[in-house]
């Protein structure tokens, strides 16, 4: 399968820092999403730790004998732990942290991707959206046990409470998972500044604007900015193509 790619990031109306960070790697290899918390300095240094560390954690261990699925879940163990040092290093960060959604490619192996909070991924097949990651929010385990409905989630006051995020003492567990991809597939790794705007009828119709990529992803920021921007906004697009 071949892969086409693009991203962008904007920091929305109503911020004036972006505290979002993404990575996509030149060849494909891999997709980084990172939305950071605590403070001006704090969400965008612990983003910026986590793409960074996770980038570097799968160059360096690229070519080791561990699978998708353990070096992927390695990469951000590893970025838990950088954050972790800056805080300790750093009281005015001491409570930042940052939610985190990567895709890992590593051929033949079938490829996965990671999350931790409510960073998303999605896929679009067929003109059909499905979020591919659940979130690590009060709200989302509200949803599932049936306490409340997917509107009323919308305008809750606990929406943004997050059951986990990078940079926490406590975090054992990573939720990777296997992509099975078909060609035609389009994957949308996003920042909740993007999902806290758009219904995903939006996002579905936004996401077949145009065949161009890079119009796709502004599609998607004008979109949002257009219905209040209230938060960084971040896209990364990966279309499988067939092979020429």
């Amino acid at each position: 399968m071949k892969l086409n790619f693009t991203g962008s990031t904007d920091p929305g109306l109503i911020r004036s820092n972006n505290q979002d960070a993404y990575y996509i790697d030149p060849t494909g290899r891999f997709f980084i999403v990172a939305d950071g918390m605590g403070g001006h300095a704090g969400g965008e240094e612990a983003s910026r730790i986590a793409t960074q560390k996770i980038r570097a954690f799968l160059e360096e261990y690229w070519e080791k004998p561990q699978s998708n699925q353990e070096i992927l879940e390695q990469a951000f163990f590893a970025a838990n732990s950088a954050i972790l040092l800056d805080q300790q290093n750093h009281a005015e960060r001491s409570d930042m942290g940052t939610t985190v959604v990567a895709v890992l490619w590593r051929s033949p192996e079938t490829p996965v991707c990671a999350h931790v909070g409510d960073s998303r991924l999605y896929c679009l097949r067929q003109g059909i959206l499905k979020q591919i990651t659940q979130d690590h929010t009060w709200i989302a385990r509200a949803i599932e046990i049936g306490d409340i409905s997917p509107d009323e989630a919308r305008v809750h006051p606990f929406r943004h409470v997050l059951s986990r995020c990078l940079g926490r003492e406590d975090l054992n567990h990573i939720d990777v998972q296997p992509l099975d991809l078909q060609e035609s597939d389009l994957l949308l790794l996003c920042s909740d500044g993007l999902t806290e705007e758009l219904i995903e009828q939006q996002i579905t119709a936004c996401l077949q604007t145009s065949p161009e990529l890079d119009q796709v992803a502004s599609s998607l920021i004008t979109a949002a900015k257009d219905q209040g921007g209230h938060d960084n906004i971040t896209v990364v697009l990966i279309a499988v193509e067939q092979d020429s």
